[in-house]
């Protein structure tokens, strides 16, 4: 396990090259002069030259490169065009609210997803099945933004139970966590209850009936484990499309994170912070990654890392 740690670790680097390296070239083909569009319609040709230097595009493509990849490796992300500051402290600053609301996001989804995956297998083509499918459904087909508009004009508006828009208290994080939990919660009930009917049907969870264990302890001790497997695969590549998802949700509540930060960049032609951005969700995922592969080895003993 520690050599497998170990390899993962170093193969961070290029993972992490190859992901600044696609950011650099895909913000470089996009169509336009960002200094032309940072200056404005009003922008003069001087003021247009100025932030071409300021931004370094006035050098050949290799040398901005260069650049950007030894400013990253001592921690420069850039210089804000708008906000005049460095773009690492800001990114900082939003970072843990983000990572707070894809946290209790995905939590909830965990919960519920898994309790309702469960209960579907158990009690398969009941009522309680039934009504499972069609949340999944349902949390499947919604769109994050209406759900989003819907309960605070149900809970914030009308019952005035949670507050609008704001990171104040617990009670602020409540509305954007459900809105941000319906799919990957309907999407891990769904994964949940197929591995469960799946692991239900082996031989061991058999013969620990046949012992004459109790059926809670069948499914919980012996057959959850085992089907917990792919779940936290798909918890895992759901948590990495959490962050890219709050950005939308952040807009809809005003969740001062780096999601409502990218809007407003791209917004105000801010491309230094939004390259940063993007950098930043490519090395979470690539974090995540590792997490979920080193949890195999807990839910199943039987996986070895080579």
């Amino acid at each position: 396990m520690t050599n497998y740690v170990i390899r993962r670790l170093v193969l961070f680097v290029p993972m992490l090259w190859v992901t600044v390296t696609l950011v650099f070239v895909i913000f470089r083909l996009v169509p336009g002069d960002p200094a032309v569009l940072i200056a404005g319609p009003m922008g003069t040709q001087e003021t247009i030259q100025l932030i071409r230097k300021q931004m370094g595009l006035d050098q050949p493509l290799y040398m901005q490169y260069i650049n950007y990849l030894w400013g990253l490796v001592h921690g420069d992300f850039g210089i804000s065009t708008v906000f005049g500051g460095r773009v690492l402290p800001e990114l900082m600053a939003r970072y843990p609210r983000t990572l707070q609301l894809a946290g209790s996001a995905i939590t909830l989804a965990l919960l519920t997803g898994i309790v309702a995956g469960v209960v579907s297998a158990v009690r398969q083509y009941s009522w309680l099945d039934y009504f499972s499918t069609l949340g999944a459904i349902a949390g499947v087909s919604l769109p994050n933004f209406w759900l989003g508009l819907m309960l605070v004009m149900l809970f914030a508006v009308r019952l005035r139970i949670f507050p609008v828009v704001g990171s104040g208290g617990l009670d602020s994080l409540v509305l954007p966590s459900i809105t941000l939990s319906t799919y990957p919660a309907a999407i891990i009930a769904r994964m949940t209850r197929s591995s469960m009917l799946e692991v239900l049907r082996q031989d061991y969870v058999r013969t620990a009936r046949a012992k004459g264990l109790a059926e809670r302890v069948v499914v919980v001790r012996h057959a959850l484990r085992s089907a917990l497997i792919p779940t936290v695969t798909v918890a895992g590549i759901q948590f990495g499309y959490l962050l890219g998802g709050s950005i939308v949700v952040e807009s809809v509540f005003a969740w001062p994170g780096i999601g409502l930060l990218m809007i407003d960049s791209i917004r105000m032609r801010d491309y230094t912070v939004v390259q940063g951005i993007a950098i930043v969700f490519g090395f979470t995922f690539l974090l995540i990654n590792l997490i979920v592969d080193l949890l195999y080895a807990y839910l199943d003993p039987q996986v070895h890392y080579g």
